[in-house]
């Protein structure tokens, strides 16, 4: 897989997530095996530099190549101007949103409501191009809704525009996460340009990765609410694309040491008042479909120390070895 002049270690991608997406979350997945990661969006309002967020959401110290930053609005200027301010920060690929869903993006006409323009996308994509000596890629549905499926339409526009890579989320804006992608409309697109295609949308497994690859013809897929609290599905999904055959699930041993280490790196990014917040979600995810997990996660919520939280996960992780670790003994017995 290719963008530009950057040739990616894999076909796997981390999708852009907002409030996921961010340099700790982006850093553990490409140590766990993708080729990739995209930012979270960042807003193409100016004004909005000089927040902490953005700021945070700029910081890429000791990420691993390529660098993708996506950039998100409606006016091909302040695009542009976005476009330049990431790459002066670091950006070595810039991804344009016209993806996103949600009403407070598409209310102001971002996101994909773009896709209802056809000419305001060519003036973006156009504009954007023209404004960074970096690969330039975009992030689509397959339309507005499913009596507008405009998606092949919008990759000739990015083609011709000189956009290097295409992403697809298998749904319309008006499926926003509901129901099941459909994969017909990224083949139909993936047939019509000789731009890289990157299929998103339900991928959660490594067999659902190599079908969906095979129905849509895509150079590579991208992963996004999968990943959450999985970070080593990218490496399951490479060694099943390469093999056939499946590693080993991490043991919890494994995964206490995956999280223990993304706190960790929650933490030191954030702060320890916001990394405490932050954490709370990954932790969920981490733990869900553990025993007890419902009522630790409930526990775990009220704590307000980092060092508290730390030590809850620790003490629920040990928890969860001692049981794994009688049930081996009775059935050993029991043999």
């Amino acid at each position: 897989m290719q963008i530009g002049s950057y040739k990616l270690k894999n076909n796997l991608i981390v999708a852009p997530m907002a409030g996921v997406t961010d340099r700790p979350f982006r850093m553990l997945c490409k140590r766990m095996g993708a080729g990739m990661a995209v930012s979270e969006m960042v807003a193409s309002n100016s004004l909005l530099y000089g927040s902490e967020k953005t700021k945070r959401r700029a910081n890429h110290a000791g990420e691993v190549d390529p660098i993708s930053v996506q950039i998100v609005g409606a006016d091909p200027k302040m695009l542009a101007q976005a476009a330049r301010y990431n790459v002066d920060n670091g950006a070595q690929i810039i991804d344009i949103n016209m993806g996103c869903p949600a009403k407070k993006i598409c209310n102001v006409m971002a996101g994909s409501a773009l896709m209802q323009n056809e000419k305001l996308v060519a003036q973006i994509l156009q504009t954007v191009v023209g404004a960074v000596n970096v690969p330039v890629t975009l992030k689509i549905r397959t339309g507005w809704d499913k009596q507008n499926r405009n998606a092949v339409n919008i990759a000739r526009i990015a083609e011709s525009c000189g956009i290097q890579a295409l992403a697809i989320h298998g749904r319309t804006r008006a499926c926003a996460y509901t129901g099941e992608a459909e994969y017909d409309t990224i083949r139909a697109v993936k047939a019509e340009v000789r731009i890289p295609i990157i299929a998103n949308g339900d991928i959660a497994t490594p067999e659902k990765a190599r079908l969906v690859m095979q129905h849509t013809g895509a150079d590579a897929v991208m992963i996004g609410r999968a990943a959450q609290g999985r970070p080593w599905l990218f490496r399951e999904i490479e060694y099943f694309l390469q093999t056939g055959a499946h590693l080993l699930s991490p043991q919890v041993g494994e995964i206490q040491n995956v999280l223990i280490a993304h706190l960790a790196d929650l933490y030191d990014f954030y702060g320890e008042h916001t990394g405490l917040r932050v954490a709370r979600k990954h932790i969920s995810w981490y733990t869900k479909g553990l025993p007890g997990s419902a009522v630790f996660r409930h526990r775990m919520n009220q704590l307000e120390s980092v060092d508290e939280q730390m030590q809850a996960v620790t003490e629920f992780f040990e928890e969860q070895k001692a049981s794994s670790d009688r049930l081996l003994y009775e059935r050993e017995m029991a043999a």
